[in-house]
């Protein structure tokens, strides 16, 4: 059966609203922010509810026809990009925050509402939701799921599938799966939402989540530290770990190349610090105790300055300065514009291995293209080391070279070739470097058992 026979038979039983068509899909919904080619989606579904969806999945699931979810497009490894004849799916009309349940500690929303949207509603109720990221205004929580994101303060709360206490999804035949349960112990059997966390929507769509959220940090302090070397960099770590009452919120990691880079390209940033180190650390504490946490905070930087661990630092003595720390860190989205054909990395490794990984990592790429760019950066505490790479006026093939250096590496060291974003299209090829061939065939198993047409996101992943 072909593509518009099932596009006419959504729009028979759906209506145009909910089945869009030709010119009046936007140009967005083509693909993801990953830069993939990526073609025209044959329709675009746009459900307002969980019924409607099921009746979607169910008659694209008797045509044999592909689906492809997406949702805030924000993501850099291809998943969300359409073939030439595939369907997308996009939950942006299932937006609603349906509950704040202030005793359980918990926000119940569709999957199409985006990460700020939760963040505020949160706020509003005197709440913390814990997952943060860059693209907070435009991501949503079923692809923050779907991808498992992490951001900035994983070291504290977990990636997303920490932060999920249960769902509804949507499985290829239109079945309706999970319960809506705010119980943090429920050992029922499998659970769907660690099954669909990093599923990349190849096993389900979900549709609906519980979240839990925290108390709101009552004070929040930053400090960006100058540090002589790495060695000092996981003592800093291990010491606040242990030493700061209310312990470590973000810990992110920048090595020389990259701020040396960002101060001279992106003249909008103010300098943290007068002078150059050998390492560059900014770290944030989150705690409810308002009248003593700062002071503890100091207290323990002075300690770390007295005993050599740290060499300088400046302590953000407003909202304002904060933001202006931050912004040296968060400078990365420039990168598109200043390294146009770059090529990108998210890796993992151990904490004990990440240091000597980046540095042979950075010194086997300068080796190889002397007049290239090469720039390490990351979130320490939870082994997330982020490289970027520009040599040869950004050329294919070179970004395809350097993309054989990077994740050699990583299958050397044992790391993971992605840590955030998932595989997607991008990464598929690598997926091997970090899982066995045990392992890639039971994931195989387990999508031909749950998608045995395979209709769902075809050829993302495995």
């Amino acid at each position: 059966m072909s593509t518009a026979q099932a596009v006419q038979a959504l729009v028979q039983a759906l209506g145009t609203d909910l089945v869009a068509s030709g010119r009046s899909i936007p140009e967005r919904r083509h693909g993801d922010w990953s830069g993939v080619p990526a073609s025209a989606p044959r329709a675009l579904l746009r459900p307002r509810s969980t019924e409607q969806l099921s009746r979607m999945l169910r008659i694209c699931n008797e045509f044999g026809q592909p689906v492809v979810a997406q949702g805030g497009l924000t993501g850099l490894a291809g998943g969300a990009c359409c073939g030439p004849e595939e369907i997308a799916l996009s939950l942006e009309r299932m937006n609603a925050i349906e509950e704040v349940d202030a005793v359980s500690g918990t926000l119940t929303a569709q999957a199409g509402c985006t990460l700020q949207a939760v963040q505020e509603a949160a706020e509003a109720a005197g709440f913390l939701f814990a997952l943060d990221l860059g693209a907070r205004g435009s991501c949503t929580v079923g692809g923050n799921l779907s991808t498992n994101a992490g951001g900035n303060r994983v070291i504290r709360y977990g990636t997303m599938r920490d932060q999920v206490l249960g769902i509804e999804a949507v499985l290829a035949d239109g079945s309706v799966v999970g319960g809506l349960h705010k119980m943090v112990k429920n050992n029922t059997g499998y659970d769907f939402r660690h099954l669909l966390a990093g599923a990349e929507g190849t096993l389900g769509i979900v549709t609906r989540v519980v979240l839990k959220l925290h108390p709101q940090p009552r004070s929040v302090c930053t400090a960006w530290c100058g540090l002589p070397d790495f060695e000092a960099v996981t003592t800093l770590l291990q010491r606040a770990k242990a030493e700061l009452p209310a312990g470590v919120s973000a810990f992110e990691v920048m090595w020389p190349s990259y701020l040396d880079f960002m101060m001279e390209r992106v003249k909008a940033l103010r300098a943290p610090l007068p002078s150059r180190h050998g390492m560059n650390v900014l770290m944030e504490s989150a705690g409810a105790d308002e009248a003593h946490h700062p002071a503890a905070f100091e207290a323990f930087l002075a300690r770390m300055l007295e005993e050599g661990v740290i060499e300088d630092a400046a302590v953000a003595r407003s909202a304002a300065d904060a933001r202006s720390l931050w912004a040296v860190r968060d400078a990365t989205a420039e990168f598109p514009i200043l390294l146009p054909g770059m090529a990108a990395f998210d890796v993992s490794f151990a904490i004990a291995d990440i240091g000597r990984a980046a540095l042979e990592c950075e010194a086997l790429l300068r080796e190889r293209w002397p007049g290239g760019i090469a720039l390490v950066y990351g979130h320490l505490g939870d082994g997330n080391l982020h490289v970027i790479a520009h040599a040869d006026g950004g050329r294919p093939e070179t970004r395809m070279q350097i993309e054989e250096l990077v994740y050699d590496l990583t299958r050397r060291y044992r790391g993971a070739v992605s840590a955030e974003h998932g595989i997607g299209l991008l990464k598929r090829k690598v997926l091997g470097h970090t899982r066995s061939p045990a392992e890639l065939a039971a994931m195989r198993a387990i999508k031909q058992a749950l998608d045995p047409q395979g209709i769902l996101n075809p050829g993302k992943v495995i």
